[in-house]
């Protein structure tokens, strides 16, 4: 049972009298629901929604959505409002506050980018920042830092998402974003995910099962690692991801057939034996998103929710339809699956957790309105800028090109390559102009590759647009045309396919690198740092980690000499091969 006077919860005589007087007074009703995290099903801060879903589902925590920052603090400040029990309200910052607010949130960095320079004050900038805009719209709970280990160069579900490959650097930097979180807002708590640890698997599970085929002393040596520290530093929440760890699994309960392996949110001897166990983890423990794969594709779901719960998880992250999932849980209970001592520590966990914020005095849920003006100030857009400088990578310039000076290799080929649009309505998604504005800014007279979705939407469909993207032209005429060529690669998927890769936007397409030994070639990543794989034989190579004109300028300037390239490569760039270090 959990120890409420010890970390991370802390609570004096009048914390636990409130965790102990508002448990006694819960209804069954309002108990079940406590143990949901759920999304609120349309966006917006529609008042009689709000409501509705609050009075109804009397949930303990809800996941942020909405819109612009004006809406979004007034659908936050509703949440409170209609809910008895103060309720956690969650945010998910991987970079900064643009997790909570896309459009007017302080994009700092990527963890990639952070974890590539020195010292640790990009990480904390990271969270520092996260933390004062999030919490300037009511959110109260941070989904970060994510404290995963980058070991496998195939994954990309977390290739950005994690400070790199080394336990030590990973650690120092989580380390620091938790203190700028903390700094920034002290009435929020951070989470670590996504336990036992994603960045093993090259399967993300959004889409697959996936697993950490980690060897119990090396996960303890490095993933664990990473855990026990953030524990023993007083770590309010970590997050279980839908990912299994068979060695661990098979060490605690031996003879454990390989069909009964399941990911950490259902495995009990992975959140009671070693998490609660070994680790001494006393916090709070919430599942990943359920409606994952790596979930929902290995238990019914009628099994799952209360299995979840049984396994050690304190809440359950998003319904799939509400009121049968809480059906389910009710039955479980009932069925004794979740028994009263499980539910009991289970609900003083959450209570406790609300009692550590302090959330039962209503200034600390629901903010001033002027802390609005801290999203996306001109002072976090400095720390972006500070943080490109500092972090942006030269991942290799084996043949020497480097500094370029524009006056004389003045013209320049930009081939913009994509992630494959996924809608009728793309028209172009700014990058290549802000790209295009910033290499003329320093000095190069651009002309711009075509892609054929560009040639699809100017000429309509067309089966010449495709013979088009194959005619690369005489090499002569080439080299006359252009004395240099930029690749900037933008690719980034998200829980659709589990690896992503460079993909040109045809077959045979003229953006494919066969220009390299025609003319100098600079390639540029916006996104993953794992690109190298498949264009090896662009042999000046930069890691910009972001495609804002921020990171962008960075790079151009580092490119042409007006600056130095600071940030340091991490092993896993060159995907265990020896051609990407040509």
């Amino acid at each position: 049972m959990v120890d409420l006077r010890a970390k991370p919860f802390c609570l004096d005589d009048d914390g636990i009298r409130w965790v102990e007087e508002t448990l006694v007074s819960m209804t069954p009703e309002e108990k079940l629901g406590q143990l949901f995290v759920l999304l609120k099903p349309v966006p917006g801060a529609d008042e009689e929604q709000i409501r509705t879903l609050m009075e109804s589902a009397k949930p303990g925590g809800m996941r942020w959505q909405g819109g612009d920052k004006e809406t979004v603090y007034r659908q936050n400040t509703l949440f409170q409002r209609y809910s008895r029990i103060p309720v956690l309200i969650a945010g998910n910052c991987d970079d900064g506050g643009n997790g909570v607010l896309p459009k007017e949130g302080t994009f700092v960095a990527t963890a990639a980018e952070a974890g590539a320079g020195d010292g640790t004050e990009t990480a904390y900038r990271m969270g520092y920042v996260a933390g004062k805009e999030a919490a300037a719209i009511g959110v109260n709970w941070m989904f970060n830092p994510v404290a995963d280990v980058y070991r496998n160069w195939r994954n990309t579900i977390v290739n950005t998402r994690s400070f790199g490959s080394n336990p030590d650097r990973v650690t120092e930097c989580v380390r620091a974003y938790i203190r700028g979180i903390r700094d920034a807002a002290p009435h929020m708590a951070c989470t670590c995910k996504h336990f036992p640890g994603d960045g093993w698997d090259e399967l993300d599970p959004h889409n697959s099962p996936a697993h950490n085929e980690a060897g119990a002393e090396e996960w303890l040596e490095s993933y664990g690692r990473v855990y026990r520290t953030m524990i023993d530093e007083g770590l309010e929440t970590i997050m279980t991801g839908q990912i299994s760890l068979p060695a661990m699994s098979r060490k605690f309960r031996p003879g454990i057939r390989d069909a009964e392996i399941m990911p950490a949110s259902l495995a009990p001897e992975l959140l009671q034996d070693l998490l609660r166990g070994q680790l001494g983890f006393n916090g709070l423990i919430i599942s990943d998103a359920s409606h994952m794969i790596g979930m929902a594709g290995v238990m019914k779901r009628s099994e799952a929710v209360p299995a979840c719960i049984a396994a050690g998880c304190d809440m359950f992250l998003f319904a799939n339809d509400i009121a049968e999932d809480m059906g389910y849980l009710k039955a479980g209970i009932e069925k004794g699956i979740v028994t009263e001592e499980r539910l009991e520590d289970a609900l003083r966990r959450i209570l406790g957790l609300k009692a550590h914020l302090k959330l039962y005095d209503e200034s600390v849920r629901c903010p001033d309105r002027a802390g609005l003006a801290c999203v996306g100030c001109e002072e976090h857009r400095q720390f972006t800028v500070q943080a490109a400088d500092r972090c942006v990578t030269l991942v290799k310039d084996t043949r020497g090109l480097l500094p370029v000076n524009p006056a004389d290799r003045k013209k320049a080929l930009l081939v913009y390559v994509q992630s494959t649009p996924n809608s009728k309505g793309y028209r172009g998604d700014g990058v290549r102009e802000m790209i295009t504005g910033e290499l003329e800014r320093a000095g190069f007279e651009v002309s711009q590759c075509p892609s054929f979705y560009d040639l699809e939407i100017e000429n309509g469909v067309n089966p010449m647009n495709f013979v088009r993207m194959m005619q690369t032209g005489r090499r002569e005429d080439f080299r006359k045309n252009y004395d240099i060529v930029f690749v900037f690669i933008n690719i980034k998927g998200y829980a659709q396919r589990n690896v992503e890769r460079l993909s040109w936007s045809s077959g045979h397409s003229m953006e494919m690198p066969w220009y390299t030994e025609e003319v100098p070639t600079v390639g540029v990543s916006l996104n993953y740092t794992n690109h190298l794989v498949d264009c090896a034989n662009i042999h000046t190579f930069v890691n910009a980690y972001g495609p804002n004109r921020e990171n962008v300028r960075a790079a151009v300037e580092k490119i042409t000499g007006k600056s130095e390239f600071r940030g340091r490569a991490d092993e896993t760039v060159f995907c265990g091969r020896w051609d990407t270090r040509l």
